[in-house]
Order: structure tokens, then C-alpha cells, then sequence
């Protein structure tokens, strides 16, 4: 129907619908097939045409918890590396949990030309099984299984511990999250042991988990600050900045100053925590970058090249804020 509303033959609206008319379809016949295509709502079949091919050009992220805030960066840093030659395609499940490798290879019916995969474990990778290239993002201590881009969250771990112990903090709280994931358990040990060296101390029942949620995380503070203030916990660190928002948001509610009675940091330094109020001391996590050099190193590897540097870790940084100094921005 589009060949016969433009006056061209079949092939020539295939090179066109499929982006490959340079030197080979005229400036008119495009225009005249863009706008019978537009005319009739043509859509290419993806399924039919990854079947000729072999293959499709669709790239499938597997993350476990798109509702975490982190994620929208790690997934624009993505988009920017694969460009317009590929579709991302995003595969969730539960809050905090991975999509079993049932589900995954579910999708491996689309013929996706590659898999990122997000903090994964050891056990998901076993069960995998992607004859599609993969690579890992932020997968501590998995890096074996596949090419991969870490996070150096233990500096930013250790750098926080040593602020806190530099303000005079000897007894501090933690908010975990309730996710699985290597990264939690990375930046907290990374932290608890700075913490212990630095002469710190982590009361009894002075950690505690959530969701990844502002309200949840509001709500255990609200409930444990007695006890914690008691013990005489003088700062909370929590896993994620979204923890520390609910911190920040319950605080404010009780009339608890912030620095002055209670510092409160976390990771992440996503983009509102510039502008909390008080402002969010941070680990600076690059997920941008993270997703961009994933994205780079799988379309190197989806074109049938070799990756020079498989194993890459970013840095993090600690950025100081009033939350925990009273002052502006350090870095």
C-alpha cells in the first residue's frame, strides 16, 4: 500500500522505513515514501524483520528498582550511548528484586541484540544463560560472568565516615535499604568499618531498613529516634539520598535541627538534594556515566569488537553540604 500511494517499488520503501537510503534512494522517493508512510500510520514489523535478519535492534536493561530515582539517570546515560541505532527495551520486577532468569530469557524471543543488567548476583548470572552479548552495571564481585562498569562506592563509603568523624560524630545511626543488591551491602560495610577505625560507634539497634521510599523511610525514623537519641546518635547516614529525604522530612516535623542536633547524609547526590533544606551532604555516584559506558562498551561488543578495557570502575565522591556542615557546598 505505502508503494503504490508513493509510485516506488517495495525495496525502496523497505530502505527507507529501515533508515538505509543514503546513495541509494533519491531525495524525492523519500519524501514521497516519509509521507505515504505518515498518510497511512505504516509501522515496520520489528518481529518480522528481526527474524530475516537473525537478530533485532533492541537492547534489554534488567534492573531492580526503576522507582529509585538513580535509575532515570543511569538509563539516560544508556540512551545516549546507543544513540538511534538501537531500542531500549526496560525489564523490572519487584521493588528491590531482579526479574528471574525465566523472564529474561521470555524476552530473548525479540531477538535482542544485547542485555545490560544491573546489579545482579552470582545466582541470576548462572541462570541467565543470553547468547546475546551482556554487560553488568554496578555488580561488585561478579565481575567474572560478563564485561563490566562498577562503582568505587566504598571510597565514597570511607570519605563520609572520616567527615563525620572530622565534625566530632562519635555515635551515628544507619538507614539501609531492604534490597538485596551487592551495592547496599558494599557501601555499608565500606562505611560501619571506616566508621569503627575513625572512633565511631554504631549503637545497638541503631540500623535499620526500608524500601527505597521517602515515606518509609520518614516513618522508621520517626520511630527509632527515641531510642536513637537516647544513645546518644548525633548524625544518621543512610544508604540512599530518598532515605534521606524521609529523614529530612520527619525531622522537620519533630523540630529536630538539622545540622545542629542531628547531621543526616546519603548516596546517590541526586539532583534535588542541591536544593533540600537544608541541602544534602552526598556520595556522588556518576550514573550518568555508569549507563553511558555500559551503553558504549555492549554497542562495541553488538558490533563484533573487543572491548580493550572490560572491567571498568568509576569513582565517587564525597560532596559536602549543610546537612551535615552548616555551610555551603564542598566537594
Amino acid at each position: 500500500m505505502v508503494a503504490a500511494r508513493a509510485g516506488v517499488s517495495s525495496a525502496t520503501v523497505s530502505l527507507v522505513a529501515n533508515g538505509k537510503t543514503e546513495g541509494r534512494v533519491s531525495a524525492d522517493k523519500i519524501t514521497r515514501v516519509s509521507q505515504a508512510i505518515e498518510e497511512l500510520g505504516y509501522v515496520v514489523d520489528g518481529i518480522g524483520s528481526s527474524l530475516a535478519r537473525g537478530g533485532s535492534n533492541l537492547v534489554i536493561l534488567v534492573a531492580p528498582d526503576l522507582a529509585n530515582p538513580f535509575f532515570a539517570k543511569v538509563i539516560a546515560g544508556v540512551r545516549t550511548a546507543l544513540g538511534g541505532d538501537y531500542q531500549l527495551l526496560l525489564a523490572v520486577s519487584e521493588p528491590g528484586q531482579l526479574p528471574t532468569p525465566e523472564e529474561v530469557r521470555a524476552l530473548m524471543s525479540l531477538r535482542p541484540a544485547g542485555l545490560l543488567v544491573d546489579a545482579p548476583d552470582a545466582a541470576f548470572l548462572d541462570r541467565l544463560h543470553s547468547t546475546a552479548p551482556v554487560v553488568l552495571l554496578d555488580a561488585p564481585g561478579v565481575g567474572g560472568y560478563a564485561p563490566s562498569v562498577n562503582l568505587d562506592v566504598g571510597h565514597g563509603a570511607r570519605e563520609l565516615a572520616k567527615h563525620l568523624a572530622r565534625l566530632g560524630h562519635v555515635r551515628v545511626a544507619y538507614l539501609d535499604s531492604t534490597s538485596g543488591t551487592a551495592t547496599f551491602r558494599v557501601r555499608r560495610e565500606a562505611f560501619l568499618d571506616q566508621a569503627a577505625a575513625s572512633g565511631i560507634q554504631v549503637p545497638d539497634g541503631a540500623i535499620a531498613s526500608t524500601p527505597i521510599d521517602v515515606g518509609a523511610a520518614a516513618a522508621a525514623f520517626a520511630g527509632s529516634w527515641a531510642a536513637w537519641q537516647h544513645n546518644g546518635v548525633t548524625a544518621v547516614v543512610c544508604c540512599t539520598d530518598t532515605h534521606a529525604y524521609g529523614v529530612l522530612q520527619e525531622a522537620r516535623v519533630a523540630g529536630i535541627g538539622v545540622p545542629e542536633r542531628l547531621a543526616v547524609a546519603g548516596f546517590d547526590d541526586l539532583p534535588y538534594s542541591a536544593t533540600s533544606s537544608p541541602a544534602l551532604t552526598s556520595v556522588h555516584l556518576p550514573a550518568a556515566a555508569l549507563g553511558e559506558q555500559a551503553g558504549w562498551a555492549l554497542k562495541e561488543l553488538m558490533r563484533g569488537g573487543v572491548l580493550t578495557e572490560p572491567l571498568r570502575t568509576l569513582a565517587s565522591t564525597l560532596i559536602e553540604r549543610a546537612s551535615t556542615t552548616g555551610q555551603a557546598d564542598r566537594t
